[in-house]
């Protein structure tokens, strides 16, 4: 037999409930990074959807040459690396969160933080390195 919702939730609840919780700094420098990431990630999208999704035939004229063209402006390659960068980092944090208050046994929680801290890292590595290391003229 399931047992209810509400008897898991008085039997396990989540850290950042307690009432004794005292957060370090660097627990609050993660808390105004995710309101500002997210502020600025919800403009960045809507940039990113309006220029993608929006204008002139929208998606369907996006190809090589239209990322070779756009990439070959040093302000769209920063803006794409910032997009990029900040939704890593503002989504991971948010896992770590998850992985904190719901994930009680501390070998788990050590597993699923490095796995997370690993997967952000080669993203950032592999996004980075496409968006340096573009180069128009190799494809097409």
């Amino acid at each position: 037999m399931a047992t209810p919702v509400r008897e898991v939730y008085q039997t396990h609840k989540p850290r950042a409930f307690e009432a004794d919780r005292n957060p370090s700094n660097r627990e609050v420098w993660w808390w105004f990074f995710m309101r500002l990431s997210g502020i600025v990630l919800f403009f960045l999208v809507l940039i990113h959807l309006y220029i993608m999704h929006l204008v002139d035939e929208g998606v369907e004229r996006v190809n090589f040459a239209f990322v070779a063209e756009r990439w070959d402006n040093v302000g769209w390659k920063t803006f794409d690396w910032l997009l990029l960068v900040l939704a890593l980092l503002h989504g991971a944090n948010g896992l770590r969160i998850i992985i904190d208050d719901y994930v009680q046994s501390p070998g788990k929680r050590a597993f699923l933080k490095g796995s997370l801290y690993t997967a952000t890292t080669a993203g950032m590595i592999m996004g980075t390195a496409v968006i340096v290391t573009f180069d128009p003229r190799v494809g097409g």
